[in-house]
């Protein structure tokens, strides 16, 4: 009787034992068995992040046991998170639970108008396209910065890539752009040149988009800059085509007639004297530095080349210019371009 009692005390001993061992690998265990990535959207169903956790570890009755224990469900915070290699069951639900700031990289370029911004940015980061528009055109938020009205925010975005939080929100991203844009032109240098300018950043900002739309040849910018600098400078109209399509929102107009200069916005630039509003596109770099350094002369015009290679030809006086127009018009019509 005894020697049974000892071999049943045995038994449970060594039962328990093993349930330990098992309990230990279950939860304690590596259940990632090589690196992988879990995006888990905002607002995004529990059932659906449970589905993309199953498919990356390998105990799912183990994780699902601990999740109820800590009570998982409706506390996932959304991001992008890397399940590394050995990464156990409760690491993983913690993970989870308690939320990991996950960067990722965000590029900002070639958008012409607040809504291309938008989305560009929503095709890359976890915020949908008329969240990132409101954000955008949100009165309240552009005071807050320092603006007058919202259209002025587009001129804070700067072609880059960014290492932003994935699960960072639209006016927090407004607002990154712009202490990101404060670093730029808080920079020694271009104080220097923005005072010699007598320009704001958004000043700045505006003329560069336009020298961006005009040409992309990067060897001529500078003196484009310069002929606005000078029509500025002097009292002229700037009369700027690419203001023209941005105020018809058409910007698969080759050719600027009669018709469209009577376009009445305040980014017409033949019709309204000095900068318009805000920017017309997202000027790149090039440009920026163009307008920040650009060139002294004395020419007041400029049209495309007759050889419509993408270069412009420079003028001093308005009858010079009209014979390089007609000269390019005639180029255009050749072609029936109109």
């Amino acid at each position: 009787m005894r020697r049974k009692v000892i071999c049943l005390v045995g038994a449970a001993v060594v039962a328990a034992v093993v349930a330990a061992v098992v309990a230990y690998r279950m939860f304690y265990g590596p259940c990632v068995a090589s690196e992988r990535v879990v995006e888990v959207a905002a607002a995004e169903p529990y059932a659906v992040t449970m589905e993309k956790i199953h498919d990356a570890i390998d105990n799912d009755a183990a994780f699902d046991f601990y999740a109820r224990r800590i009570s998982l469900d409706g506390a996932v915070k959304p991001g992008r998170y890397t399940l590394r290699e050995g990464m156990t069951v409760i690491e993983v639900a913690r993970l989870l639970k308690i939320g990991e700031h996950r960067t990722t990289r965000l590029t900002i370029n070639n958008a012409r108008t607040p809504e291309s911004l938008a989305g560009r940015i929503s095709h890359q980061i976890d915020i949908d396209s008329l969240t990132m528009l409101t954000a955008l055109r949100d009165e309240e938020l552009a005071a807050e910065l320092g603006y007058d009205s919202p259209e002025s925010m587009f001129s804070i975005f700067l072609p880059d890539t960014y290492e932003v939080y994935s699960d960072i929100g639209a006016e927090e991203l407004v607002r990154r752009m712009k202490r990101e844009s404060d670093r730029f032109w808080n920079d020694e240098t271009r104080r220097g040149q923005l005072e010699r300018l007598g320009m704001t950043p958004l000043e700045a900002m505006t003329l560069a988009s336009i020298v961006h739309e005009e040409t992309n040849r990067v060897d001529e910018m500078r003196r484009i800059a310069g002929v606005y600098m000078n029509r500025l400078r002097s009292g002229m109209l700037l009369q700027a085509d690419p203001t023209v399509k941005y105020a018809l929102g058409d910007f698969t107009i080759r050719r600027i007639l009669l018709r469209h200069l009577q376009v009445d916005s305040p980014y017409n630039t033949y019709m309204h004297a000095g900068l318009p509003p805000s920017p017309i596109a997202m000027p790149d770099r090039a440009a920026i530095e163009a307008v920040l350094d650009y060139e002294h002369h004395d020419y007041y015009y400029f049209c495309a080349r007759a050889a419509l290679d993408g270069y412009h030809e420079f003028a001093r006086t308005l009858a010079e210019h009209n014979r390089n127009a007609a000269a390019y018009h005639r180029a255009l019509e050749r072609l029936n371009i109109r």
